[in-house]
C-alpha cells in the first residue's frame, strides 16, 4: 500500500483522476445503455471498479472500468438471462451472480499467481480477437446511428440492414456523425478538454434545444446504489453452468485486458506493476460492482494513459476517478436522461475503431501464413460465432502449429532411408577428426530442443529405420525437456535398436531427461549407466579404445560391463 500513503504527488493525482473521470463518463453511459441494463449500470461499474481496483490493485496509475471487450462478453450474459427469465428484473440475480463470479475467479487467478502466464497468449490470437470485438462494436452501432434498435447478433445486423437503411432518422444520423467528427477532429486543435466529453455535450445540447425527434436514454436512477442480491440464493440450479462458464470467460478476458494495460502503463511511467495483486484488485472491484448491478470491467488503456499524461502517479489517481464519477452520479439523472442514443453510438463507434489491430491487419501478407490464418480465423469466429470458441480455437490452432514447427525443426535432418540419407545430418564442430573406419560404423543422432509428442513419432521412426551400423550415439546436450510421449518413443526406439544388436550410448544428458529415463528404467534397464557419457569427446575416446577393427565390432560392449566401468572414468571429461 506504499503508493496509497504517498501524497507527494497529490496535485498530479487529483488532476489525473478527474481528467480520467471526465473521459470515462460518456463511455460508461454508452456501455451501460448499449448493454440493455441501462446507462446507470455502466456508471456503477466505472465508479466502483475504478475505485476498488485502484485501491487493491498492483498498477499505481491504472484506471479501470467497463471496456469494449468486457462489454461484448456481458451482452450475451444479459440478453440470455432476460430471454430465459422474461424481464431484466427477473434476470438480475443470474446477471449479478455471473458478474460476481467473474470477480471471484479474478481473485483466485491472483492468489494462484497466474498473472505471469499472460505472456503465453500468441499475438495472432489476441490480434484477431481484439479486431473481432472492434468489428462487433462497430456493427452494433449502425442501427442506433440510423435511429433504430439494434438486433441481438451480428448476423442479424447484416441480414436485416435493409430495414433501417430504408427508414433512416436523419436527425439521429446527423448527431452520430457530428459526434464522430468532434472526437477525431477536436484533438488536432486542442487536448485540454477530452473530445468525447465535448461530443457528448454538443450532441445532447443540440438535440435538446432543437427538439430533435431521436431516441434518448430516458430516466436513470440517482442517489446511492442499492444491493441487487434479492433472489440471489434462489437461482435455478440449471443456470449455474452458464454462470460459471461466462464468469470464467469474463475473468480470463478481464485478466488479459487489465494486464496488457498494466504493461502499457509500465512502459509510459517506467515502473513495474504487480500482476497478481492487479488481478486481485480487479476481482474485488468486479465483485462489488456486480453486487449493485454494475457492468464488469478491467483496466482501461485509454483512461490509464490519460491519467498518466494529466499527472497521475499513484493509485490515489484511480480512486479519485471513481469518487468523481460517484459525485456525478448523485446529480446526473435529469441531464443524462436527455442524451441521444445516436450520440452514445457515435462514441462507441470510435471505441470499436480504436480496438481494431490495424498493425496486425496491415502486416497480414508479410507474417508467416500460419499466423495470418490464426488471426483471420479468430476474427471471423469472434464476429459471427462465440467469443469463447474464438479464443479456444485460436489457442488450439496456435499450439498445434507451434508443435508442428518444433517437430519439423528437430527432425529437419532426420531423413529416413539409405545410409547416405542419414549422413546428411550436419556434423557439429566437435565431431571432426573421427577416424573414417569408425565413422562408417556409428551413427550420431543430434537432438536440438525438447523431445515432446510433436516430434516423438518422427524420432521413433527414424531410429527404427537405421541401416546397418554398430553403434548409435544420441547427443542430448541440447535437450532440456522430455515429455511422456517423447520418453516412450525413445524407449521403443532404443529397444528396437538393441534387438538388432546395435549398441546405444548417450552423451551430455541433462537432469530432467535423465531423471525421466531412470524413472521408467530405460537407464539402466536398456542403457547401462556405463554408457551414459557427460561429454561427447569422452564418448569418442571410449569408442576409439573399444572398437576392434579386425573383428569389426565393439569388443567390450558385448563383454564385461564391469571392465567398461573401469575404463569409463578416464573418458568422462
Amino acid at each position: 500500500m506504499k503508493y496509497f500513503f504517498n501524497f507527494k504527488h497529490i496535485k498530479g493525482d487529483l488532476f489525473g483522476g478527474i481528467t480520467a473521470g471526465i473521459v470515462a463518463l460518456p463511455l460508461a453511459l454508452a456501455f451501460g445503455d448499449a448493454s440493455g441494463m441501462g446507462a446507470i449500470a455502466g456508471l456503477y461499474g466505472a465508479m466502483v471498479i475504478g475505485f476498488f481496483a485502484a485501491l487493491f490493485g498492483g498498477t499505481p496509475t491504472q484506471v479501470s472500468g467497463p471496456t469494449g471487450p468486457m462489454f461484448m462478453i456481458a451482452i450475451p450474459v444479459i440478453s440470455g438471462a432476460i430471454a430465459t427469465m422474461g424481464s431484466l428484473e427477473a434476470a438480475m440475480p443470474i446477471i449479478v451472480a455471473t458478474f460476481m463470479s467473474a470477480g471471484l475467479f479474478l481473485v483466485m487467478f491472483g492468489l494462484l499467481k497466474l498473472g505471469k502466464y499472460i505472456k503465453y497468449i500468441p499475438y495472432p490470437v489476441l490480434s484477431g480477437f481484439m479486431s473481432g470485438i472492434g468489428v462487433i462494436i462497430i456493427l452494433f452501432q449502425l442501427y442506433l446511428l440510423m435511429g433504430h434498435e439494434t438486433p441481438k447478433s451480428t448476423w442479424e445486423v447484416l441480414v436485416n440492414i435493409g430495414g433501417p437503411l430504408s427508414a433512416i432518422n436523419w436527425s439521429a444520423m446527423g448527431l452520430g456523425a457530428t459526434t464522430v467528427a468532434i472526437i477525431y477532429v477536436l484533438p488536432k486543435f486542442t487536448k485540454v478538454v477530452p473530445s468525447t466529453l465535448v461530443a457528448l455535450v454538443v450532441g445532447t445540447a443540440t438535440a435538446y434545444y432543437l427538439k430533435f425527434d431521436v431516441p434518448v436514454i430516458g430516466d436513470i436512477p440517482t442517489g446511492l446504489p442499492t444491493l441487487k442480491l434479492d433472489g440471489f440464493l434462489n437461482i435455478d440450479i440449471n443456470a449455474l453452468g452458464d454462470i460459471v462458464k461466462y464468469g470464467l470467460i469474463l475473468a480470463g478476458l478481464g485478466a488479459i485486458d487489465s494486464l496488457l494495460t498494466s504493461v502499457i502503463a509500465d512502459n509510459v511511467t517506467k515502473t513495474k506493476h504487480n500482476s497478481d495483486k492487479e488481478l486481485i484488485g480487479q476481482g474485488i472491484g468486479n465483485i462489488l460492482s456486480g453486487m449493485i448491478g454494475g457492468l464488469p470491467g478491467a483496466g482501461a488503456t485509454m483512461r490509464t494513459v490519460v491519467n498518466v499524461n494529466a499527472g497521475g502517479k499513484t493509485k490515489i489517481s484511480g480512486m479519485i476517478h471513481g469518487l468523481f464519477l460517484f459525485a456525478i452520479l448523485m446529480g446526473l439523472g435529469p441531464l443524462a436522461a436527455e442524451i441521444p442514443k445516436s450520440v452514445l453510438a457515435g462514441i462507441l463507434l470510435t471505441v470499436g475503431i480504436g480496438i481494431i489491430d490495424y498493425k496486425g491487419i496491415k502486416h497480414v501478407r508479410h507474417v508467416p501464413i500460419s499466423d495470418a490464418v490464426i488471426m483471420v480465423v479468430v476474427l471471423v469466429i469472434t464476429v459471427f460465432g462465440s467469443l469463447m470458441v474464438a479464443v479456444g480455437v485460436g489457442m488450439v490452432l496456435a499450439s498445434v502449429i507451434f508443435m508442428k514447427k518444433m517437430g519439423d525443426l528437430m527432425g529437419k535432418d532426420s531423413k529416413v532411408g539409405s545410409m547416405k540419407d542419414f549422413k546428411k545430418e550436419t556434423p557439429w564442430n566437435d565431431e571432426k577428426g573421427i577416424p573414417k573406419l569408425i565413422e562408417e560404423k556409428i551413427y550420431i543422432k543430434h537432438l536440438d530442443g525438447p523431445l515432446f509428442f510433436g516430434f516423438a513419432s518422427d524420432f521413433s521412426q527414424m531410429l527404427r529405420a537405421l541401416p546397418e551400423v554398430k553403434l548409435v550415439i544420441i547427443r542430448m546436450a541440447e535437450v532440456p525437456f522430455v515429455d511422456q510421449s517423447g520418453l516412450y518413443a525413445m524407449e521403443d526406439a532404443i529397444l528396437d535398436l538393441k534387438t538388432k544388436g546395435i549398441v546405444v550410448v548417450m552423451t551430455g544428458i541433462k537432469d530432467q531427461p535423465l531423471d525421466m529415463l531412470r524413472r521408467i528404467n530405460v537407464v539402466p534397464g536398456l542403457i547401462p549407466e556405463t554408457l551414459m557419457f557427460s561429454s561427447f569427446m569422452g564418448c569418442i575416446k571410449w569408442v576409439k579404445t573399444n572398437f576392434d577393427e579386425s573383428d569389426d565390432c565393439f569388443k567390450k560392449i558385448s563383454g564385461d560391463l564391469a571392465e567398461i566401468q573401469k575404463t569409463k572414468v578416464a573418458y568422462t571429461l
